[in-house]
Protein backbone atom coordinates (compact mmCIF):
# COMPACT_ATOMS: atom_id res chain seq x y z
CA UNK A 1 0.00 0.00 0.00
CA UNK A 2 1.12 3.49 -1.18
CA UNK A 3 1.06 5.65 1.72
CA UNK A 4 2.36 8.93 0.19
CA UNK A 5 0.10 11.32 2.58
CA UNK A 6 1.41 15.21 2.64
CA UNK A 7 1.04 17.46 5.65
CA UNK A 8 0.24 21.13 5.68
CA UNK A 9 3.34 22.49 3.61
CA UNK A 10 5.01 19.29 1.67
CA UNK A 11 4.40 17.79 -1.59
CA UNK A 12 0.59 17.19 -3.07
CA UNK A 13 -0.29 15.30 -6.28
CA UNK A 14 -3.54 16.55 -7.91
CA UNK A 15 -4.74 14.58 -10.90
CA UNK A 16 -6.86 16.53 -13.31
CA UNK A 17 -9.22 15.68 -15.85
CA UNK A 18 -9.60 18.83 -18.89
CA UNK A 19 -10.60 19.34 -22.27
CA UNK A 20 -7.95 18.19 -24.49
CA UNK A 21 -7.48 21.85 -26.21
CA UNK A 22 -5.45 24.55 -26.79
CA UNK A 23 -4.55 26.86 -23.73
CA UNK A 24 -5.44 24.43 -20.73
CA UNK A 25 -2.65 23.67 -19.41
CA UNK A 26 -1.69 27.30 -19.65
CA UNK A 27 -4.34 28.51 -17.42
CA UNK A 28 -4.17 25.37 -14.85
CA UNK A 29 -0.38 26.16 -14.97
CA UNK A 30 -0.69 29.96 -14.06
CA UNK A 31 -3.11 29.50 -11.25
CA UNK A 32 -0.14 27.80 -9.66
CA UNK A 33 2.31 30.29 -9.95
CA UNK A 34 0.44 32.92 -10.08
CA UNK A 35 -0.09 31.89 -6.13
CA UNK A 36 3.62 31.36 -5.34
CA UNK A 37 3.18 27.25 -6.37
CA UNK A 38 6.65 26.15 -7.72
CA UNK A 39 5.62 23.14 -10.09
CA UNK A 40 7.75 20.16 -9.73
CA UNK A 41 6.99 17.95 -12.32
CA UNK A 42 3.81 18.06 -14.71
CA UNK A 43 3.14 14.94 -17.06
CA UNK A 44 -0.20 15.49 -19.32
CA UNK A 45 -1.78 12.82 -22.12
CA UNK A 46 -4.62 11.83 -23.50
CA UNK A 47 -6.85 9.49 -21.58
CA UNK A 48 -8.94 6.77 -23.36
CA UNK A 49 -11.33 9.71 -24.48
CA UNK A 50 -9.36 11.77 -26.94
CA UNK A 51 -11.21 14.84 -25.93
CA UNK A 52 -10.18 14.53 -22.45
CA UNK A 53 -6.82 14.68 -21.28
CA UNK A 54 -5.22 13.86 -17.89
CA UNK A 55 -2.94 16.06 -15.97
CA UNK A 56 -0.88 15.13 -13.09
CA UNK A 57 0.79 18.04 -11.63
CA UNK A 58 3.10 17.61 -8.39
CA UNK A 59 3.73 20.98 -6.39
CA UNK A 60 4.73 21.79 -2.68
CA UNK A 61 2.66 24.54 -0.67
CA UNK A 62 0.21 25.33 1.93
CA UNK A 63 -2.74 23.10 1.90
CA UNK A 64 -5.43 26.50 2.26
CA UNK A 65 -4.03 27.99 -0.66
CA UNK A 66 -3.97 24.48 -2.58
CA UNK A 67 -7.70 24.43 -1.22
CA UNK A 68 -8.49 27.46 -2.89
CA UNK A 69 -6.46 26.93 -6.13
CA UNK A 70 -8.60 23.50 -6.29
CA UNK A 71 -11.89 25.92 -5.81
CA UNK A 72 -10.88 27.71 -8.94
CA UNK A 73 -9.81 25.25 -10.82
CA UNK A 74 -13.02 23.73 -10.62
CA UNK A 75 -15.00 26.97 -11.83
CA UNK A 76 -12.48 26.51 -14.82
CA UNK A 77 -14.90 25.72 -18.10
CA UNK A 78 -12.20 23.23 -19.30
CA UNK A 79 -11.15 21.86 -15.89
CA UNK A 80 -13.76 18.28 -15.79
CA UNK A 81 -12.29 16.70 -12.86
CA UNK A 82 -9.64 17.51 -9.65
CA UNK A 83 -8.57 14.88 -7.76
CA UNK A 84 -6.16 15.80 -4.56
CA UNK A 85 -4.15 12.61 -3.80
CA UNK A 86 -3.13 14.48 -0.26
CA UNK A 87 -5.08 11.91 1.93
CA UNK A 88 -5.88 9.41 -0.65
CA UNK A 89 -4.23 6.18 -1.33
CA UNK A 90 -2.55 6.07 -4.58
CA UNK A 91 -0.35 4.37 -7.15
CA UNK A 92 2.69 6.72 -8.67
CA UNK A 93 5.35 5.76 -10.68
CA UNK A 94 8.09 7.85 -12.80
CA UNK A 95 10.13 6.49 -15.58
CA UNK A 96 13.96 7.74 -16.23
CA UNK A 97 16.54 7.30 -18.97
CA UNK A 98 19.72 7.97 -17.25
CA UNK A 99 23.07 8.18 -19.74
CA UNK A 100 26.09 6.73 -16.95
CA UNK A 101 29.55 6.32 -17.90
CA UNK A 102 30.25 2.63 -19.03
CA UNK A 103 33.89 2.17 -18.68
CA UNK A 104 34.85 -0.98 -19.19
CA UNK A 105 35.68 -2.02 -15.60
CA UNK A 106 32.55 -0.95 -14.56
CA UNK A 107 29.90 -2.60 -17.27
CA UNK A 108 29.44 -5.65 -15.15
CA UNK A 109 28.34 -3.57 -11.97
CA UNK A 110 26.11 -1.49 -13.86
CA UNK A 111 24.43 -4.12 -15.60
CA UNK A 112 23.92 -5.88 -11.65
CA UNK A 113 22.33 -2.76 -10.46
CA UNK A 114 20.46 -2.37 -13.23
CA UNK A 115 18.98 -5.97 -12.80
CA UNK A 116 18.33 -5.43 -9.38
CA UNK A 117 16.61 -2.07 -9.69
CA UNK A 118 14.64 -3.98 -12.74
CA UNK A 119 16.25 -1.25 -15.14
CA UNK A 120 16.40 -1.51 -18.79
CA UNK A 121 19.12 -0.74 -20.88
CA UNK A 122 18.25 0.76 -23.94
CA UNK A 123 21.28 2.13 -25.65
CA UNK A 124 24.67 1.55 -25.83
CA UNK A 125 27.47 3.38 -26.71
CA UNK A 126 31.11 2.90 -26.85
CA UNK A 127 31.03 5.05 -23.51
CA UNK A 128 27.83 4.89 -22.22
CA UNK A 129 25.10 2.93 -21.65
CA UNK A 130 21.19 4.93 -21.59
CA UNK A 131 19.20 2.95 -18.71
CA UNK A 132 15.10 2.76 -18.37
CA UNK A 133 13.95 2.46 -14.84
CA UNK A 134 10.16 2.66 -13.60
CA UNK A 135 8.64 3.33 -10.57
CA UNK A 136 7.88 5.44 -7.48
CA UNK A 137 10.40 8.89 -6.26
CA UNK A 138 12.34 6.73 -3.84
CA UNK A 139 13.42 3.78 -5.82
CA UNK A 140 14.31 6.45 -8.94
CA UNK A 141 16.57 8.14 -6.41
CA UNK A 142 18.01 5.64 -4.95
CA UNK A 143 18.80 4.37 -8.60
CA UNK A 144 20.34 7.38 -9.17
CA UNK A 145 22.96 7.53 -5.80
CA UNK A 146 23.79 4.29 -7.05
CA UNK A 147 25.07 5.46 -10.57
CA UNK A 148 26.38 8.79 -9.31
CA UNK A 149 29.79 7.62 -8.67
CA UNK A 150 29.98 6.17 -12.20
CA UNK A 151 29.40 9.15 -13.33
CA UNK A 152 25.68 9.78 -14.85
CA UNK A 153 25.76 12.49 -17.58
CA UNK A 154 22.46 12.60 -17.89
CA UNK A 155 18.93 12.13 -16.89
CA UNK A 156 15.42 12.71 -18.43
CA UNK A 157 13.22 12.15 -16.08
CA UNK A 158 9.22 12.28 -16.50
CA UNK A 159 7.55 13.05 -13.42
CA UNK A 160 4.84 11.28 -11.72
CA UNK A 161 2.08 10.03 -12.83
CA UNK A 162 -0.65 8.83 -10.56
CA UNK A 163 -3.94 7.11 -9.88
CA UNK A 164 -5.90 7.13 -6.98
CA UNK A 165 -6.31 2.95 -5.66
CA UNK A 166 -9.44 1.44 -6.08
CA UNK A 167 -11.66 1.14 -2.68
CA UNK A 168 -11.80 -2.04 -0.94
Amino acid sequence: MNNNHCDESRRHILSMLVDNQPGVLSRVAGFFSGRGFNIDSLCVSETTDPVVSRITLVAEGDMTILEQIKKQLNKLINVIKVMDFTDTDYVQRETALVKVRAKPENRAEILRMADIFRARVVDVGTEFYTLEVTGDEGKINAFLKLLKPLGIKEIARTGAVALARERK
